[in-house]
């Protein structure tokens, strides 16, 4: 049973997304293996603070190419689509979390998510799930 000091931490974590800072900053650590880890971490938090105060993108590992090379993976017959559960799959692989994933993205009525939809919703994802900043 956790006592009321861990509780409080636990909140305090919760509240601030820690664990999802920290799990942040890890992967652009094992993603981009600088030479100074320190000034590295330090010019991501920045970047964050900017792209907060500025209301831009944070940082985040996967660029377009990336999103378009996860896509023709899942469409390898070149269909121009890919179905809910490919794209659910997708985007949970990317480490976007289940509540950042839109349930009913265009074309899921159909079960034909295209590369547009699948694109926009991947980027949303991963932006909501990298806004890590520090709540007041």
């Amino acid at each position: 049973m956790a006592t009321p000091r861990e509780k409080e931490a636990a909140v305090y974590l919760e509240k601030h997304k820690i664990v999802e800072l920290m799990d942040n900053l890890t992967s652009m650590l094992f993603f981009y293996r600088p030479e100074n880890p320190t000034e590295f971490l330090i010019n991501q938090l920045e970047q964050m603070e900017t792209s907060k105060q500025k209301a831009v993108d944070a940082p985040c590992l996967f660029d377009e190419s990336n999103l378009d090379s996860v896509f023709g993976i899942l469409d390898p017959t070149k269909q121009k689509c890919i179905t809910y559960v490919q794209y659910k799959e997708a985007l949970t692989t990317l480490g976007i979390a289940d509540i950042n994933i839109d349930k009913c993205p265009e074309g899921a009525g159909e079960d034909r998510i295209s590369r547009e939809t699948f694109k926009r919703e991947a980027r949303k994802g991963l932006q909501r799930s990298s806004d890590t900043y520090f709540q007041s």
